[in-house]
């Protein structure tokens, strides 16, 4: 028989607390083996009871849960935090998944849910809330594009020769275009970089890495 999976469980919230653990303690493959109200309590107990998950809340005094889930990832990276909260706001989620949480889930998740995604953190299996997963894909979706992201293949090719000193006429001879198509691409990157000369132009490039190494 499998041994119970080891879990403390950390909410400020006394009523909310007790409850979880009360819910829990009738699993049989679960054992609670402490309990706490704080960020800075979640560490202390990690360290003293090594358990295999932490169910953590995120906003609490004494230490946020998103704090504590970091200082605990530092020393025990293998202990899986699932996270349990009323928020899945962006400021929340991505700093909780990037402190190195494990699953996160709601409050609002059914009982046996957060049984089901304690079950799954011990088989290694990530289980993240939709609403969670809906604010993820919206932020991947919405990222920032870089001003180089506007470039055409051609201005790409333009601000390589740039990149590598080329007057506009040998631009010219090197992509087999006219002068004047060459000033138009150039005047064209200079916009879309948002910067005032072709040797900012090249300072851009090779800072964000876009310039083809010379063989």
């Amino acid at each position: 028989m499998k041994s119970p999976i080891r879990l403390i469980v950390i909410d400020d919230h006394d009523m909310v607390r007790r409850g979880l653990v009360a819910y829990l303690e009738t699993e049989p493959m679960i054992e609670i083996i402490a309990e706490g109200a704080s960020g800075k309590e979640a560490v202390e107990l990690v360290h003293k009871w090594n358990p295999d998950i932490v169910l953590m809340d995120l906003v609490m005094e004494n230490g946020t849960g998103i704090e504590a889930t970091e200082e605990i990832m530092k020393t025990h990276p293998g202990c899986k935090i699932i996270i349990l909260t009323s928020f899945y706001d962006d400021k929340k989620v991505f700093p909780a998944i990037e402190a190195g949480a494990f699953s996160y889930i709601l409050k609002t998740a059914k009982a046996e849910d957060i049984v089901s995604s304690i079950m799954k953190a011990a088989n290694g299996e990530n289980v993240i809330e939709p609403k969670v997963a809906s604010v993820m894909m919206n932020r991947f979706r919405t990222q920032e594009k870089l001003p180089h992201h506007e470039l055409t293949e051609r201005e790409y090719d333009v601000l390589q020769c740039i990149g590598d000193g080329l007057t506009n006429q040998e631009i010219a001879d090197e992509l087999f275009i006219g002068i004047k198509t060459v000033k138009t691409h150039v005047s064209n990157i200079l916009s879309k970089l948002e910067v005032a000369d072709r040797t900012q132009a090249a300072i851009y490039a090779n800072r964000n890495g876009i310039l083809r190494k010379k063989e």
